[in-house]
């Protein structure tokens, strides 16, 4: 390791143990939330204008970087599927939902489609608006690498009754590894059986079931604690994860591409300002829900998982927004792999409309249009929660309208920038679907949704 690089982690040890100071000064939170981000995107601006993001000063300090960043990530997935298959059983042992629960489960999984498919439709303005071509694109060396490799993917992609197979847990123990793409919705699979035989048992056998519910809250509670240290950890883990994204970011390529940034930004906040309208059309307000979910989707925004972002969602839904535990559970846990509203919705329609030129394909034709919303829609039940999800939602959906994969490569100098904004929104999807859910059934604690000063701490 060489001076500059010893120096450059230096530094970061330095700030790290500020943020320390901080809490052991009782600073707020989310404040150390947010200082955690400033220092992290100054301390990559500096490092990105000293030595350049290609740099190997840059290349061998990112690594040291990792530690704490991506090992923080790693943290918060290495607690995701225990936590979706504990919070989904224990959902099933709260007897309330027990009797609704076809109603919420429907409720949520109607509001998780449904604003895929207007994802979808929103992509495709904007798109529209901003004329992106994927023929005006130029391809270097990285990028017609990149496509030759989504076009290798794409051979493998099967047809839509074998992806609808892929979705059901063969051998649920292999997907509580997270091995496959589909892992995660085959754990809401098993763990959904798992909850339906309690619901057997509560009829029949009482006592047994209430045997089952001590430990199922038991290892609920257990997670819980396991999800309550690690998210302690967010300030550091947010400050490393900003530092090394500015610090080795291709200023150069977003120029290039800047047209697809924008048009692609454009899409996701208005989604974003779709999902405030819903809140607000089930009376509550837009502005106290932004005010408790802002820590939540920063941390999506900055570490791009979905996955690692599940429980900070969960804690966001019962402490923040007033949402019962089971209806959070349900809501979070879907929302990890059935309708991402940025990753298989706003993106795969954009990528559709802006290739349908080179193959000749109108993409203003209202047939065409309509495919697509519908085909976004029905792919996008299975799309993984961790990096990676948009790009097979890409496959997919580019593969079912026959449409070159390849060209999709040339994007992939911006795509770290465009996944920041998609994560959130996957994020928000699934939120709001749990508030709104909530909301519908009568069963959101209003008094805890509307109290301002009612900001219960995440960790």
């Amino acid at each position: 390791m060489d001076l500059y690089t010893i120096i450059n982690v230096a530094i970061l040890l330095i700030l790290l143990l500020f943020l320390q100071f901080l809490n052991k000064k009782h600073v707020k939170f989310s404040n150390r939330v947010f200082i955690g981000l400033g220092l992290g995107i100054l301390l990559g601006l500096v490092l990105q204008l000293i030595y350049g993001a290609d740099s190997a000063t840059i290349g061998n300090t990112v690594p040291w970087y990792n530690i704490v960043g991506t090992g923080y990530v790693k943290l918060l997935q290495m607690v995701a599927m225990p936590l979706v298959f504990i919070s989904i059983l224990s959902a099933f042992t709260k007897m309330k939902l027990g009797a609704n629960l076809g109603k919420i489960a429907g409720f949520i999984l109607f509001i998780l489609i449904g604003t895929t498919a207007i994802s979808a439709g929103v992509g495709i303005l904007s798109a529209t608006v901003f004329d992106l071509d994927a023929s005006e694109l130029v391809q270097g060396e990285s990028e017609i690498a990149r496509g030759e490799t989504l076009e290798e993917q794409s051979g493998t992609v099967a047809s839509l009754p074998e992806q609808i197979l892929t979705l059901f847990p063969a051998n649920p123990f292999l997907d509580l590894t997270g091995a496959r793409a589909t892992s995660t919705i085959a754990v809401v699979i098993f763990a959904a059986f798992l909850g339906f035989a309690y619901l057997r048992i509560v009829r029949k056998d009482e006592e047994t079931s209430k045997t089952i519910k001590k430990g199922i809250d038991a290892i609920y509670s257990l997670v819980m604690g396991i999800v309550t240290i690690v998210l302690r950890l967010t300030p550091y883990g947010i400050l490393a994860i900003m530092a090394r994204t500015v610090a080795t970011s291709d200023f150069a390529a977003i120029y290039n591409l800047g047209k697809f940034v924008i048009a692609s930004y454009v899409a996701l906040i208005a989604v974003f300002i779709i999902h405030l309208i819903i809140i607000s059309l089930t009376g509550l307000s837009p502005i106290m829900y932004l005010k408790k979910v802002s820590e939540t989707l920063l941390f999506a925004f900055t570490s791009r998982s979905s996955a690692g972002t599940l429980p900070l969602n969960l804690k966001t839904q019962t402490d923040r927004l007033g949402v019962p535990e089971g209806i959070a559970n349900f809501a979070g846990s879907f929302g990890l792999s059935i309708g991402q509203n940025g990753c298989a919705g706003v993106y795969p329609a954009m990528l559709a409309i802006m290739i349908a030129p080179t193959v000749g394909i109108n993409p203003l034709d209202p047939g065409f249009i309509a495919t697509v919303i519908l085909i976004v829609a029905i792919s996008s039940f299975g799309v993984a929660g961790v990096g990676g999800g948009a790009t097979f939602a890409a496959i997919i959906v580019l593969s079912a309208l026959d449409l070159p994969v390849a060209l999709a490569g040339v994007l992939i100098s911006v795509e770290p920038l465009i996944d920041m904004g998609r994560t959130a929104l996957n994020v928000n999807g699934a939120m709001v679907s749990g508030v709104t859910t909530s909301r519908l059934t009568g069963e959101l604690d209003k008094e805890i949704f509307n109290n301002p000063n009612y900001d219960k701490e995440l960790a």
